[in-house]
Formats: C-alpha cells, sequence, structure tokens
C-alpha cells in the first residue's frame, strides 16, 4: 500500500467498515427475515498508546489488557511502540425495524432483536475478520480484539462481570460514545447497537472525543432526569444505584434463551429492552426528548 498520511488511513479505515456494513449481503438476520441486521456504521480511532488504556487497569482492573499486549501476542517478531498502534473502533446500529419491535416489548425481546443479537454478532465478527483481511493485503500487521487467546472474562473488585479487553471502553476512547445507567453505551446512534474494534500497525488520526466525562450523554447522570431505562427493564436489574449484572445474566442465560428457543426456534439469547424505548435509543439525548 501506497504510504498514507494519518489523515488518509482513517479515512480509508472508515470507507472500509462503512462499504463493508452497507454493501455486504452478509449483514443479514437471515433465515425468513433477510433484512439488514444494522445500519450505516459510526467508525473512530484511539491511539495505542492513549493515557486511558492505563486508566482502565486502574478503573476496570490490572487485567484489562493494553492495545501493545494484544498486538505483541499476535506478531511477536514484529518491533513497534504502542504509539505506531491504532485502535479501529466501530458502531453498528440496530434497524429501525429491530427497534421498532424491541419498543413494543415488556417481558421478552422481540424477534428481530434476537436476530440482531445472535446472527448480527457473527455479522460483526465477519466485519472484523474483513477489516484484518484488507490491512492484511496493504502488508498491515493487525489483529481483532476479541479474537485474540488473551481475551477472557474476569471478575472486576468494582464493576463485577468483567473482561480483558472491552470493545464499549474501545469505542469510547475512539470517541464514540459515553456510559449510560444500564452501562450501555450512548453514541450518536443511540445505545440500540453493537460494537467492535480491530488494533493495527498503522498510524490514523484519532479520533477527537467530544465529552470529558464518561457518563456525560447520559440525562440520569447530567441533569438527575430521565431513568426511563430503569421500568424497561423486566427483572428488576436496573435502579439508581445503576446495573446488577448479576440479575441481569441471569434472565439472559437461561431465561431468554428458553424463550428464543421455543418461539423463535434457534439457540440464542437477547433482551434489549433498557436500549429501545428510551431517548438514547437512536440519538444522543437531550432534556427536550423527555
Amino acid at each position: 500500500m501506497a504510504t498514507k498520511t494519518s489523515a488518509e488511513a482513517a479515512a480509508w479505515l472508515t470507507q472500509t467498515v462503512r462499504d463493508y456494513v452497507n454493501l455486504s449481503p452478509e449483514n443479514n438476520l437471515q433465515k425468513d427475515l433477510p433484512e439488514k441486521a444494522f445500519g450505516d456504521p459510526l467508525v473512530g480511532f484511539s491511539n495505542g498508546a492513549d493515557p486511558l488504556w492505563e486508566d482502565y487497569k486502574e478503573h476496570v482492573g490490572p487485567f484489562h489488557l493494553m492495545p501493545i499486549d494484544i498486538f505483541k501476542d499476535a506478531f511477536p517478531a514484529v518491533s513497534v511502540p504502542s504509539t505506531d498502534l491504532t485502535v479501529i473502533s466501530w458502531i453498528l446500529p440496530q434497524t429501525d425495524a429491530t427497534k421498532t419491535d424491541n419498543r413494543k416489548e415488556s417481558q421478552w425481546p422481540a424477534e428481530r432483536w434476537a436476530r440482531g443479537r445472535i446472527f448480527g454478532e457473527l455479522f460483526n465478527n465477519k466485519v472484523r475478520k474483513h477489516l484484518v483481511a484488507e490491512l492484511a493485503a496493504a502488508g498491515i500487521e493487525a489483529v481483532a480484539s476479541t479474537d485474540s487467546p488473551l481475551w477472557s472474562t474476569k471478575a472486576s473488585e468494582t464493576y463485577g462481570f468483567a473482561s480483558t479487553w472491552s470493545e464499549r471502553h474501545a469505542a469510547f476512547a475512539s470517541g464514540l460514545g459515553t456510559f449510560g445507567l444500564c452501562d450501555g453505551l450512548i453514541t450518536p446512534r443511540g445505545k440500540a447497537m453493537r460494537t467492535g474494534s480491530v488494533i493495527a500497525n498503522i498510524k490514523a488520526d484519532p479520533t477527537q472525543r467530544p465529552y470529558t466525562d464518561h457518563q456525560e450523554y447520559c440525562l440520569f447522570f447530567t441533569e438527575g432526569s430521565c431513568g426511563q431505562c430503569i421500568p424497561r427493564c423486566p427483572v428488576n436489574a436496573l435502579s439508581a444505584e445503576g446495573h446488577d449484572k448479576i440479575n441481569c445474566r441471569a434472565y439472559l442465560k437461561p431465561k431468554t434463551a428458553d424463550y428464543v428457543k421455543a418461539n423463535f426456534g434457534f439457540e440464542g439469547y437477547g433482551c434489549g429492552l433498557c436500549q429501545t424505548g428510551v431517548p438514547c435509543e437512536s440519538k444522543i439525548p437531550t432534556a427536550d426528548d423527555l
């Protein structure tokens, strides 16, 4: 690949992700719902030496990996400083049809939502692999963060269930959104989305973070208002104190898994009720949305 400036690299990577998501026939809900799983994505970038990666070790847990850790494990023979690495992150927004269906539900996930959780995440994995392959074809080493053998679930003393790499935290570092009361990431495309990332040996302009606080887009935290996600939870896993991950996970598996199998005929699970029917479903909310 001809040498690109960091601005040109960011533009090329953004277009590569957007083209694949918008044009690939793999972006679908499968079976009798062949429509798209996701709409037009957002793409952002953060530098491998961004101080936030060290902050995550402090706040999430010492087990949280740095981008250089994942890259070095994948390419032990490549000598590269953290400053030369870029974390490429993207947001895959749920479609209007999926959000509309799930918005109507109060106990169980809509079929479109459950398909988006299972088959949509399969497509998200294909986005990761496609981007890695495109970078490799250009002579650039890259690794999908969650494909690393270093990725695993962990217990955080502060946050309970956690992992060695968080796609939402990568998106936050890449200027794509901030966290809400239910722990979902509120982005310019809203909270009803999925997210992924790839770490690459390429310099791309980091996306400016238009926020200074990790909960800046959530009206509950910034204005003491909203809280509309709380009654959306069918198992009372949300409150003014935050997100009860244990209660939430117990509902997802086995309860929603059993429901999806019995009613929709495929192995899967999902909920997303707190991500739909709320002011931050499809946008960064304002007080006018209440």
